[in-house]
């Protein structure tokens, strides 16, 4: 196996940059290929910071789990017993916002099984681009979602819907009193020592070295490029917001699957994945149980958090490219996440 080949033909497949880190019982590879920003020659920093995208799901559920330890709330609680003023549906519980089976619909939008897009805030194209900066309230988009019909009866199905995990948020912030970033470093950043990690809130830049991200659109018949590196992340909120670096995720998942953070019981219902999609407790499951993981994707960043059930051996990455409204590199960056976990988890 040579990583360093595998992610430079990787990144020569559409990409600007990556930066990978694999940890096993032999030891630690850690890598990057392409440039940090086009027009420069060089290198991603090996560990830089990024956006990590949905990956911020894992770290909000672990929160919402340890809360559940300490005994603030039960999973299958009422959510709306713990948060009044959002006339939520009372059947809805706890796990049903991390696990995606509340029906609630996404603030970011709906697609539905017959090709029925039902729009919400904008996230793509010029009018994101030019909106970017805006300032969301987590209470703006819960109640937004919830002015729009639900998607299904709660824990019927499974559909993933940003909107339970700023409803999580929400919970967490009204049962403890203290903001979701403050409970995030009490419970997880603090104890495992990670400095690259942080909920951003409204701040638009990241700090410290870090690879940049583009978005692509068409504006009178032209073809424009910007760097959407800097962005108000108000607007994906709890569903994508935090920055973080690929050291940061291995010690992160490597302490969860480990069993470092929570109770063995709740470790296992955080990993017992719902029949239609595989989806635990703000993590994905493979159907053969081999692999923990959730991945992560922000205009123009590409995040992978991937882990054996014992922590033993994990694979986080950054992808930054020049990200459009049509996903035109979703196939090729699909083709390159399986090549990886062939090449890490298969040896």
């Amino acid at each position: 196996m040579d990583l360093r080949t595998t992610i430079e033909e990787i990144v020569e497949s559409g990409f600007v940059g990556m930066q990978l880190r694999v940890n096993d019982p032999r030891g630690e590879w850690v890598g990057t290929a392409g440039v940090r920003e086009l027009g420069s020659p060089e290198r991603p920093p090996a560990d830089g910071r990024f956006r990590i995208g949905s990956v911020t799901k894992t770290f909000t559920a672990t929160v919402v789990l340890q809360l559940v330890a300490e005994g603030r709330f039960g999973l299958d609680d009422s959510v709306a017993a713990h948060l009044p003023g959002f006339d939520l549906d009372e059947r809805i519980t706890v796990r049903m916002l991390l696990q995606h089976t509340s029906g609630v619909f996404s603030y970011t939008g709906e697609v539905y099984e017959d090709g029925t897009i039902v729009p919400g805030i904008t996230v793509l194209g010029k009018e994101w681009v030019d909106s970017r900066f805006t300032t969301y309230q987590p209470e703006e988009l819960a109640r937004l979602a919830l002015s729009r019909p639900a998607r299904f009866e709660p824990g019927t199905d499974w559909s993933y819907s940003n909107s339970n995990y700023v409803l999580a948020r929400l919970l967490v912030e009204h049962v403890t009193g203290r903001s979701l970033a403050d409970e995030t470093h009490r419970l997880l950043l603090g104890p495992l020592g990670l400095t690259g990690t942080f909920v951003p809130g409204t701040q638009t830049e990241i700090p410290g070295p870090h690879a940049h991200a583009y978005y692509r659109y068409e504006e009178d018949g032209q073809e424009k490029i910007v760097d959407v590196t800097s962005q108000n992340p108000s607007w994906i909120a709890t569903g994508g917001d935090m920055i973080s670096t690929t050291r940061d995720l291995h010690t992160f998942v490597s302490a969860l699957m480990g069993g470092k953070l929570l109770p063995q019981s709740l470790l296992d219902e955080m990993r017992t994945p719902d029949p239609k999609i595989g989806y635990g407790l703000g993590v994905f499951v493979q159907p053969d149980g081999a692999l923990v993981f959730h991945n992560g994707g922000l205009t123009g960043y590409a995040t992978l958090m991937y882990s054996t059930p014992d922590g033993g051996t994990t694979l986080t990455a950054s992808v930054t490219y020049v990200d459009d409204a049509a996903m035109s590199l979703a196939t090729t960056f699909q083709k390159s996440v399986e090549r990886l976990l062939t090449e890490v988890f298969s040896r």
